[in-house]
């Protein structure tokens, strides 16, 4: 079957639509020279307001000040009243109201915010700039790539205010808010771009490419390779599909590296499409399956970051990629596929595929000349974890306490929520198999507990975190900083944790 794609499609344009963002001592200077077209003013739920409105037309209007509500005032430049409730301190609040301020103004390409205000009601000005850069550039973003017709106006520029003995703390908060909102929406790109426009080996072809630019090495295995390696789990789940498969090992060395320093693996999920194999999906179940190569997007998408961010942590990361198609060479229930390291698995349920791919990642994470020490999987895995903890808050498990606190921190610093759900091995026995080592599913109920202990058996011991994010994996519309389609939930959380890496103690 012949398909027509432009040859110069390009799977992350984000990339060519970078906002210009800098600083500036007052609005006016922003106005003149920078050519802002938008301002926000932030209205407090009580207290004076920086224009001359009267509070009960405001009032009379359904306009109060509550966090993220917004009017718009006639003039030029556009000015924006924004709700900021009892104050704007917090990382998270000042990420909101500013993403509320962009998306009120969604028609100007040039916006200006005074950060003043915020930094003297107690907002620290480099965690102020790096909330504000994240909360416009991520609010903006839109997928538009294959629209003959875009009617959305793409963000240019972000002027930041604050007073002179605030630049540079602002300066270096926006270069790091850059950096992070940059993974997500490379990783959003990645996982909002149709399947047949981004195949495994179309995916490696984009990791090779914009590697240099982000001082990462790449190496991509195909399906030669990966049979060499015997990493059955991928190859499996590739067995019903015309496309190849891929593995994609990202690699991250710091400048400063040395014997001493810590090491993370990384490990993410790419199934490009999942039609549930011979497990078929409901039609209703399958739309945004191409959603389901996210966490191999994140991974990618966040150490695009972490040399901006300064990161002193050598990473790896594993792009496990495949489709999970439905044909006369698809993998069988009950076939028994051998895992890289010699761990069988009786395949029960064709569409439980994501830990299988994981499994060869895990592995091949555990035998490296230098193991990491501590590794993380993240993966759209179970429609259980979605049922516990519905669509705002994934999943995470870890065998080690340390491990699940940088998790929770590096979530809390991001505010991407997260909930810890137990690794309770009672339930092992279910993934027994009478003809394998194991099985690849368990009984009817805790569905995302028995896929994190499935994924524990290939870890070798290690500390190690797991991120379900099937919950969190797409956005019906738009939400603040939030856009319609995939959400790269757990880009910026993955370079937060690296970036704050500590090694966990070992266990006796």
């Amino acid at each position: 079957m012949t398909v027509v794609i432009d040859p110069a499609f390009d799977p992350v344009p984000s990339l060519a639509r970078s906002v210009d963002i800098a600083s500036a001592a007052t609005i006016d200077e922003a106005v003149a020279q920078r050519g802002a077209q938008a301002v926000p003013v932030w209205v407090p739920v009580d207290g004076d307001i920086a224009v001359e409105v009267d509070r009960d037309l405001l009032a009379a209007a359904g306009f109060r000040g509550t966090a993220g509500q917004t009017l718009r005032l006639p003039g030029s430049p556009l000015r924006v009243l924004v709700g900021i409730g009892d104050g704007a301190k917090a990382h998270a609040a000042i990420r909101d109201a500013v993403a509320a301020f962009a998306r009120a103004a969604a028609e100007s390409p040039s916006l200006a915010l005074d950060l003043g205000a915020l930094i003297a009601a107690g907002a620290d000005a480099a965690e102020a700039a790096q909330a504000a850069v994240e909360g416009a550039v991520l609010a903006r973003y839109s997928y538009d790539q294959l629209k003959t017709d875009a009617k959305t106006i793409a963000l240019e520029s972000l002027t930041l205010v604050a007073a002179e003995g605030d630049r540079a703390a602002v300066d270096a908060g926006a270069a790091r808010g850059t950096a992070l909102a940059r993974a997500a929406t490379i990783a959003r790109d990645l996982s909002n771009t149709p399947p047949r426009h981004l195949t495994a080996e179309k995916f490696a072809e984009v990791a090779a490419r914009l590697a240099p630019q982000f001082g990462l090495e790449v190496e991509v295995f195909d399906r030669e390779a990966l049979v060499a390696l015997g990493t059955g789990g991928l190859l499996g789940v590739n067995a019903g599909s015309v496309d190849e498969p891929r593995m994609i090992k990202v690699r991250y060395t710091p400048a400063s590296a040395g014997a001493d320093t810590p090491s993370l693996a990384l490990v993410g999920k790419g199934i490009m499409f999942d039609s549930g194999g011979i497990s078929l999906k409901p039609s209703s179940a399958m739309h945004g399956m191409k959603f389901d190569m996210m966490g191999a997007a994140n991974v990618f998408g966040s150490m695009t970051a972490l040399r901006d961010l300064g990161a002193e942590t050598a990473v790896t990361g594993w792009l496990m990629c495949t489709d999970n198609m439905l044909s006369g060479s698809a993998t069988k229930i009950g076939d028994v596929l051998t895992i890289r390291g010699g761990t069988t698995v009786e395949v029960k349920n064709s569409d439980a595929e994501g830990r299988l791919v994981l499994a060869d990642g895990l592995v091949l994470a555990t035998e490296e000349e230098r193991r990491p020490d501590a590794i993380l999987d993240i993966a759209t895995l179970t429609g259980n974890a979605m049922a516990a903890l519905g669509l705002s808050t994934a999943a995470i498990f870890a065998n080690d306490d340390a491990v699940a606190a940088q998790l929770q921190s590096a979530a809390d610093a991001t505010d991407e929520r997260v909930w810890r759900l137990p690794l309770d091995h009672r339930y092992r026995d279910q993934l027994k198999s009478n003809v394998a080592d194991l099985s690849n599913i368990g009984g009817q109920y805790a569905g995302a507990i028995l896929a994190a202990l499935f994924l524990n058996e290939f870890v070798d011991g290690l500390p190690w975190g797991h991120i379900d994010i099937a919950p969190t994996m797409e956005s019906e519309r738009d939400d603040l900083w939030r856009s319609a389609g995939g959400t790269a939930f757990g880009a910026r959380l993955l370079a937060e944790f690296a970036v704050a890496f500590e090694r966990p103690e070992p266990t006796e």
